[in-house]
């Protein structure tokens, strides 16, 4: 009961110190002053203490299981194992959001501490945006959704659901939710940016890292969110576009077109609006999927039930986003760029084409989602959207995505010569068309099935593939012609010290090989059900099955009837596999457990649906047949890795020239894009010649410029000296 009290009052202290720090933040946007600033930045410590012992208070009653408290009791009971009595910290609805606090009150405490350009100023701004956020969960759960309420008698426990006892389920909501929260450190940002006229790519520098952390930590949780559909639901597949799949895919798709989108303005000073936009729009759609979550509006597998939080999270998802468009709309003219796109065939234009790609999809996947609701407000019946319409939109704006990130790398900024890239894209292309044959007809003979947009994917993704070895085979020769290091040598110290174009060029493949994965599985996955007797076999994909015989394994909360399958192939015998279904005491919904046989090349997959109603030793299965499946969980693991690389800091110390004007330092970054374009072959010579002496005049201007500037500010010095001794030497006469 003690531990109970505690987290109680830690609620109440949360709420009354976030409207405090709130307020210290607020005082330090207002006067400037670097005492308010240091005040605000303990109050942001202290707020996540708050955070942490209420979090702390509610795991130590899951772990005593302590039933008089009705959050313990929904989520827990008698022989759960310890790993998921602390996965149902954030298993529930008011846990959930408790979690929520807990990481976005961490998250704000470590951003207030940072130091950049400009934090003075900055810092205060986003500490009142994040407060503000914060604040409103911290209200939530003093209000609405309180884990810590407390009835006089023990409630029956109830138990974990057992569809979340999985290894996955302990890394897949984490993993979204810290996706999810660390979003709102480039929003902040953002709305610290126009709020203060700084529109420059300051903020974006700053969060780039957040950004990407927070993308990597989603797609993390989509990658075994999708796993865990596909060994637990017992379909046959690894998503459904369910409605809260679809929310966790939404920032994941607009994210990941700021991501690129970003570099435009880091760059070249362009698309300044458009990252506004997008950063706004992630976290906007962080909210709209904990909205769906959390209202009860779709249902969903993944939604939290009894949880009529949507009013709360609709109320304030409007406010943020009146708010950033109110914001957006007053520093238009500031976010507006001199600068204009040079050329159609550049990299700027590729990642533009990029980013509207990303928007096409992130729109369709949004509109299916509300179709029903829209259809039912309309017309009075709820209309659902299925898989096919998604697939009809998304999968050819998939495979323009895969063309592109295999174009991206062989064009030049600002301008490239079109015969020039398309000279380079011959050799690539006709591969990639030789290899995309050759595997639909080697799946066609397989598995008789094919598709013309399955055939375009795995195209896209070979010549993806291409591209990135491409990359890093010039990059080597490169590399080994101004260091005469050996091959391996150059390869290490060119991913080293380029760590994020080569840690991206790793994310390009990873996704070109789960692309495959899932054109393969997509078009060509196999199925059928199938009743079969003691002794009987069935045949599919090259498998042939046979039915030995069923059994029950009895435990102390439920039982498990299963199915023993004799598996074989061309004659050999691999083993068996012994799907089953687990039916428990309590009267809970059966569950199916998956027998999976996992091969490089394709999975097979049994579910046991039951016996027969006519004779009980009459098994029917569902059957499945998924190719290249594996690739997809491994590509993933790539992905992971690509992205870590890009994230691992560059031990190097660079200079920043302080007396340097910040236009020769854009000048002299562009200066070495352009050399390394050269000499990856990206441009002829002559182009090469004209853009080197176009910067190196730019460069002189700025230069010239800047020293006329230092000796006007020199003898404006000198005179302000001279008066002065002149005041001194008067006033000593």
């Amino acid at each position: 009961m003690l531990t109970g009290l505690i987290g109680q009052a830690a609620l109440r202290v949360l709420l009354v110190s976030v409207t405090a720090a709130l307020a210290v933040h607020g005082m330090a946007v207002w006067t400037g002053r670097a005492g308010w600033r240091r005040a605000g930045r303990w109050m942001q410590l202290w707020v996540f203490v708050c955070a942490a012992i209420a979090s702390a208070a509610l795991i130590r009653l899951l772990l005593a299981g302590d039933y008089t408290y009705p959050y313990v009791a929904a989520y827990t009971g008698p022989g759960l194992p310890l790993v998921y009595r602390i996965a149902a910290f954030w298993g529930g609805n008011a846990g959930s959001l408790l979690f929520w606090s807990l990481v976005l009150t961490l998250y704000a405490a470590v951003a207030v501490h940072a130091r950049h350009e400009d934090s003075d100023r900055m810092l205060p701004v986003v500490a009142v945006v994040l407060s503000c956020i914060t604040l409103f969960y911290a209200l939530l759960l003093n209000v609405a959704a309180n884990p810590f309420v407390r009835t006089d008698h023990a409630v029956p426990p109830a138990g974990l659901n057992p569809l979340l006892q999985n290894p996955g389920m302990t890394v897949h909501p984490v993993n979204l939710y810290l996706g999810y929260i660390g979003f709102s450190i480039p929003f902040a940002y953002a709305i610290a940016g126009l709020w203060l006229g700084r529109t420059d790519s300051v903020w974006l520098k700053v969060t780039r890292r957040w950004t990407l952390v927070s993308w990597l930590f989603l797609s993390i949780g989509i990658l075994y969110g999708a796993h865990w559909s596909y060994e637990e639901l017992g379909w046959g597949g690894y998503w459904a576009w369910d409605p809260v799949e679809n929310a966790s895919l939404l920032p994941w798709l607009t994210a990941t077109a700021f991501l690129h989108s970003a570099i435009v303005q880091e760059k070249r000073g362009l698309l300044k609006a458009w990252n506004v936009v997008l950063v706004s729009l992630t976290f906007l759609l962080t909210l709209f999927g904990t909205f769906l979550t959390r209202s009860g509006v779709l249902w969903s597998i993944h939604a939290f039930a009894n949880a009529p939080l949507g009013a709360w999270f609709l109320s304030f998802l409007g406010l943020w986003a009146a708010v950033a468009a109110a914001l957006i709309v007053w520093r238009w003219p500031q976010l507006r760029t001199q600068r204009r796109l040079e050329a159609v065939v550049s990299k700027e234009s590729a990642f533009l084409l990029n980013n509207l790609l990303f928007l096409a999809s992130a729109f369709a996947v949004l509109w299916g989602t509300l179709f029903p609701i829209v259809s039912e407000a309309l017309g009075g019946r709820r209309m659902m959207v299925d898989a096919p319409f998604y697939n009809a939109v998304n999968m050819p704006l998939a495979v323009c995505v895969l063309f592109l990130m295999g174009v991206g790398p062989w064009v030049a900024w600002r301008r490239a010569n079109l015969q020039g890239v398309g000279r380079a894209l011959l050799a690539p292309l006709g591969a990639a068309v030789l290899v995309a044959a050759g595997a639909a007809a080697l799946l066609e003979m397989a598995y008789h099935r094919g598709s013309i947009l399955g055939s375009l994917a795995v195209a896209a993704a070979v010549f993806n593939l291409w591209t990135v070895a491409a990359e890093f085979v010039r990059g080597v020769r490169v590399r080994r012609m101004l260091t005469n290091d050996g091959p391996w040598r150059s390869l290490v110290r060119l991913v080293a010290q380029q760590r994020r174009r080569y840690g991206g060029y790793l994310v390009h493949a990873a996704v070109a090989v789960m692309a495959v994965g899932i054109a393969a599985s997509g078009t060509c996955h196999l199925d059928a059900q199938v009743e079969l007797a003691p002794g009987q076999s069935a045949d599919l994909g090259g498998y042939h099955l046979t039915f030995t015989g069923m059994g029950v394994r009895p435990g102390t909360a439920s039982r498990d009837l299963y199915a023993n399958l004799t598996v074989e192939q061309r004659g050999r015998t691999l083993g068996v596999v012994q799907p089953s279904a687990t039916f428990y005491n309590d009267g809970q919904q059966p569950t199916t457990n998956v027998a999976l046989y996992s091969q490089p090349m394709q999975d097979l997959y049994v579910v046991l649906l039951g016996t027969s109603p006519d004779r009980g030793d009459v098994a029917i299965f569902d059957l499945h047949v998924n190719p290249l499946v594996q690739w997809i969980w491994v590509g993933g693991y790539g992905w992971i890795i690509g992205t870590l690389i890009s994230l691992w800091p560059d031990g190097r110390r660079t200079k920043a020239a302080a007396e340097e004007p910040a236009g020769v330092d854009a000048l002299y970054r562009e200066m070495a894009d352009l050399e390394y374009d050269r000499r990856m072959g990206k441009l002829d010579e002559a182009e090469y010649r004209a853009r080197r002496a176009s910067l190196w005049a730019a460069v002189e201007r700025e230069e010239r410029m800047a020293q006329a500037l230092r000796a006007r500010l020199e003898r404006e010095l000198e005179e302000d000296m001279r008066l002065a001794r002149v005041g001194e030497g008067g006033a000593g006469g």
